[in-house]
């Protein structure tokens, strides 16, 4: 965007729309967040293939995740 959008702001203007205008709004931004997580799985599970492509993954199991995933 070449304009800064301050959320205060769109918060304001959504306030000024009607009731069904308000909810189809909701109902937009909620499919385009889910739309957005899924290219973000996508991509993600491109990457992995691509590692796995590569030999660079190994053999592992559910503690060893989890203890890397909290560290």
């Amino acid at each position: 965007m070449s304009q800064n959008i301050v959320f205060s702001d769109v918060l304001e203007a959504a306030e000024h729309l009607d009731t069904d205008a308000q909810a189809e709004l909701v109902a937009v931004l909620t499919r385009r967040l889910a739309a957005r997580g899924r290219e973000r799985v996508a991509a993600s599970v491109c990457d992995a293939r691509r590692e796995f492509a590569a030999g660079q993954c190994h053999v592992t199991n559910a503690t060893d995740l989890v203890r890397e995933a909290l560290s």
